[in-house]
């Protein structure tokens, strides 16, 4: 500013400054604004499309599409039981082989490892996160399934298939490839992704909560419950959701080994079908009418079930905050 400058000339220049300044932020709230818009404009749009798509299914065969087995492209007659079952099944088993492994994962990288290890193996499991899901699918069908086949599957149904009410599950025959083998595949898959989540929370601990601890005698156990979970449990549960998503959505690898059968049976080691893999068998080939629409109806059952769970984790993390408040 130049020192020679009369007073109203530098309050105008002042006033010019500050109506600048004002006009990038009213710009830059408005940009941030339409951005963060998008994403609802976007969710919006979907919905509305896939229930424009759906209505002429669910104005025919009603709330009953959702709990129907059959699925009869001649006769016109389809149900998406057998999909929705599929698809959460698959999920259920990919939750519950991921979870704890990738918990003891990310436990072992943060608070276990040796310094030399941490790096390749923090690294290996990023890796494997890129690995496309056709090759998880190509993995599954021929080299896990045979081998699944052979020696798991009849390990398991000479362990499980004699006890009430479970060995249904571990019955029929040992042909590789069904719900559980699906379950599996997913289980790689989402592996890596919730342990690099869980890794990463893990590490933002401050880490004058885990010395004090150690330094009362605690042991890595008695952190890691105590003091590690209850600081990172918004970030767990979301790592949880993030794996929970690509399972629930996921179709090559998943198209691949579950055996792509319209049928319901109780046993884990029977062929069966998932909304994605459904989707992506038949909608090249399906002609507009009630087989069309009702491809868009199970797209909008896929879209409803991983609403439901978000918005129960959400409420879940809202719960476990709450209670928190009252113990302090």
């Amino acid at each position: 500013m130049d020192i020679n400058q009369s007073p109203a000339s530098i309050s105008s220049q002042a006033i010019r400054v500050a109506k600048y300044q004002r006009i990038q932020d009213f710009l830059f709230h408005g940009i941030t604004q339409f951005f963060a818009l998008s994403v609802l404009i976007a969710l919006v749009g979907i919905l509305i499309s896939l229930v424009i798509n759906a209505w002429p299914a669910l104005h025919k065969f009603g709330p009953a599409f959702f709990i129907t087995e059959e699925w009869d492209i001649v006769n016109g007659e389809f149900g998406g039981l057998i999909a929705i079952y599929g698809t959460l099944m698959t999920s259920f088993i990919a939750l519950l082989i991921a979870v704890p492994l990738s918990f003891g994962i990310a436990v072992f990288l943060t608070e276990l490892c040796p310094a030399k290890l941490r790096r390749p193996l923090g690294t290996a499991v990023e890796l494997l996160a890129a690995v496309p899901s056709i090759i998880y699918g190509m993995f599954g069908l021929f080299i896990f399934a045979p081998i699944f086949a052979e020696y798991i599957q009849p390990a398991l149904a000479a362990v499980f298939g004699h006890i009430p009410f479970i060995g249904i599950l571990f019955s029929g025959a040992f042909n590789g490839i069904g719900i559980l083998c699906a379950g599996l595949i997913l289980a790689m898959m989402i592996l890596p992704f919730i342990a690099s989540v869980m890794r990463d929370v893990f590490e933002i601990v401050p880490p004058v909560l885990k010395e004090s601890a150690y330094g009362i005698g605690c042991t890595t156990w008695e952190v890691v419950k105590n003091i590690v979970l209850p600081y990172t449990k918004a970030g767990v549960i979301g790592g949880v959701m993030l794996g929970l998503g690509r399972a629930l959505g996921e179709t090559m690898a998943v198209t691949f080994v579950i055996g792509n059968a319209h049928r319901l049976s109780p046993s884990l080691f029977a062929p069966g079908n998932s909304i994605a893999s459904t989707l992506a068998n038949e909608f090249g080939e399906a002609e507009l009418g009630p087989h069309f629409s009702s491809l868009f109806a199970l797209a909008l059952a896929l879209f409803i079930i991983t609403f439901v769970v978000l918005a129960f984790a959400k409420w879940m993390l809202i719960s476990m905050e709450k209670r928190q408040g009252v113990k302090t």
